[in-house]
């Protein structure tokens, strides 16, 4: 049976990643500034982040120098970096990137080292694939010219499919354009990458790893949907409990009640789409596939329709750029059509168990 409650190590892994970002990674800090600064992330914090509390490393045995934990661990750190909606490439280079190179041959050493080197944080690395690629169907985005690719600006390497195989390519050998992205905390960008690289694959191993990573990626995608909820649900209570209006909290009333009622009912039901699909993802259960579309069909909408609530119960302050808020739905807008849309993964959901579309 699947255990969706949180193991010790888990809650203290949290209270750690939760204290560094409380300390350097305020929302507000980011609408005052780092948002659109051109910058795509605080390289102290994502050191930190990395090194010290050994987020990057997760995924990787310890043999190459990561932390030999799980997708479990690894959800509770994208929950806590939905909660700030920080800008880090965790999900691209510590989870995407990193469980594509470790479907490949680790005991080649240009895989090793490179997997190494994202483990201690020293390098990071991006699928070139858009934003908005899934596991299922086919991959057929331009492999000369990729648009929409999430946190390319920065990227050390770039793990390129091609026809003949899956290769390494350095950023000095690739082209890269910064794009306007509705998700200022996740910025995108085209990808040109040229013929260059080093070979990782064949074509046919590349294509199962860049499946395995994008799969891996929307089941967690969905923990960090779940922190984007969790914030929005608990700031929108703390606001309708202090504002008052005709002498009473306006949380007090009644139609407001219902809302957040339900929308706490949404969230707790996300929490265990989302724990259900990372475990699936530690223990390699076959029904990981099946529960990874559950978790993003479920979560992707109630990340948005929590963000959605925030800003309305907000009233006018959360509508202006000075509260967080909008950086939240951002997020969640930008989350819902990532690796897949709803649904996209409803329609995997019904091949999975069989059902026939009316």
């Amino acid at each position: 049976m699947t255990d969706l409650l949180y193991s010790e190590a888990e809650t203290d892994l949290r209270a750690a990643v939760r204290s560094l970002l409380t300390a350097r990674a305020d929302p507000a800090a980011l609408v005052a500034g780092r948002a659109e600064s051109g910058t795509p992330y605080d390289t102290e914090l994502w050191k930190a982040l990395a090194a010290e509390v050994g987020a990057a490393g997760l995924l990787v045995p310890e043999k190459l120098g990561g932390q030999g934990a799980s997708h479990r661990e690894v959800a509770v750190v994208l929950e806590e970096l939905g909660r700030s909606v920080v800008p880090a490439p965790f999900l691209t280079s510590s989870v995407i990137a990193t469980e594509t190179l470790l479907a490949l041959d680790t005991e080649t050493a240009e895989v090793a080292e490179l997997l190494g080197a994202l483990a201690t944080g020293r390098r990071t690395a991006v699928l070139a694939v858009p934003l908005a690629a899934s596991s299922e169907g086919p991959l057929s985005w331009d492999a000369e010219r990729t648009s929409g690719v999430a946190d390319a600006v920065n990227a050390d390497v770039f793990l390129v499919l091609r026809p003949d195989g899956l290769y390494a390519v350095e950023s000095s050998q690739v082209t890269v354009e910064p794009q306007i992205a509705l998700d200022l905390t996740r910025p995108l960008a085209a990808v040109t990458a040229g013929a260059g690289g080093s070979r990782l694959a064949d074509a046919a191993t590349g294509e199962t790893a860049v499946r395995r990573g994008l799969l891996a990626g929307a089941g967690l995608l969905a923990s960090e949907q779940l922190g984007v909820a969790e914030w929005c649900l608990e700031k929108t209570v703390r606001h309708t409990r202090e504002r008052h209006q005709f002498n009473r909290p306006i949380g007090s009333f009644q139609a407001l009640k219902h809302r957040m009622a339900q929308l706490w009912l949404e969230v707790v039901s996300a929490r265990a789409a989302a724990r259900a699909a990372a475990d699936a993802l530690a223990t390699g259960s076959a029904e990981a596939a099946l529960l990874v579309s559950v978790a993003q069909a479920y979560c992707s909408r109630v990340a948005v329709h929590a963000a959605e609530e925030c800003v309305q119960l907000h009233a006018g302050i959360g509508m202006t750029w000075e509260h967080p808020a909008h950086l939240y739905l951002k997020r969640a807008k930008s989350a819902e059509i990532a690796l897949g849309t709803p649904g996209r993964h409803k329609e995997t959901l019904a091949e999975l168990v069989g059902l026939q579309a009316p």
